[in-house]
């Protein structure tokens, strides 16, 4: 079942923790969300939004549950989840995938047969499934862009967040612990939990 517009709006933290283990499909490619970072307005200078409202991060400060979708390096597209309430500049990133469905396709765009490539990162990931600025700013609660439940609770792992120079040191990236998908595995180790 696809999730409702109510799930994303929940503070970002609790919203990456949630999204972990849910299936995030996009027409006819899909992946287990295994890997996600969150951004927060306040105190993160890692975040789009943190230095106030552009043309680029405006969907950010848009309404929960809509993609926010960039270009990095100019040739990476990075999916975000837009988080809590209209106008709070925040969200999640969705940093890797198990895929699932799709997998044909998938390994076309990426050039690779290698099940664990297809999908470790959040570069990667939009590419295998062929999200690109093209979803900036769409709902995720269309019949061909969502994410659905899976009623599964899973471990998770809680560290320092990847790629950045500022704000790298938060706590602020979780995964599935143990999940062969995840993007990377160079961090420092928080906490495991729920």
């Amino acid at each position: 079942m696809a999730l409702k517009k109510e799930f994303y709006n929940q503070p970002t933290v609790s919203l990456a923790k949630a999204l972990l283990g849910k299936y995030l499909c996009f027409k006819n490619s899909s992946g287990k969300i295994v890997e996600t970072e969150a951004y927060l307005f306040k105190d993160d200078p890692g975040c789009h939004a943190s230095r106030g409202k552009t043309a680029r991060n405006a969907p950010m400060f848009g309404e929960a549950g809509h993609a926010y979708v960039y270009l990095i390096y100019g040739m990476y597209h990075c999916l975000n989840i837009v988080s809590g309430k209209k106008g709070e500049g925040e969200a999640v990133l969705i940093r890797a995938l198990e895929p699932v469905d799709g997998l044909y396709n998938m390994m076309k765009r990426r050039k690779t047969k290698k099940l664990e490539n297809l999908c470790n990162g959040p570069g990667k990931l939009t590419q295998a499934l062929g999200i690109t600025r093209r979803q900036n700013n769409e709902s995720l609660l269309s019949h061909h862009f969502c994410i659905l439940d899976n009623n599964i609770t899973p471990e998770i792992t809680t560290t320092t967040r990847i790629g950045l120079t500022l704000g790298k040191e938060l706590p602020l990236r979780f995964y599935i612990t143990d999940n062969k998908f995840v993007s990377k595995r160079i961090h420092t180790k928080i906490t495991k939990g729920k």
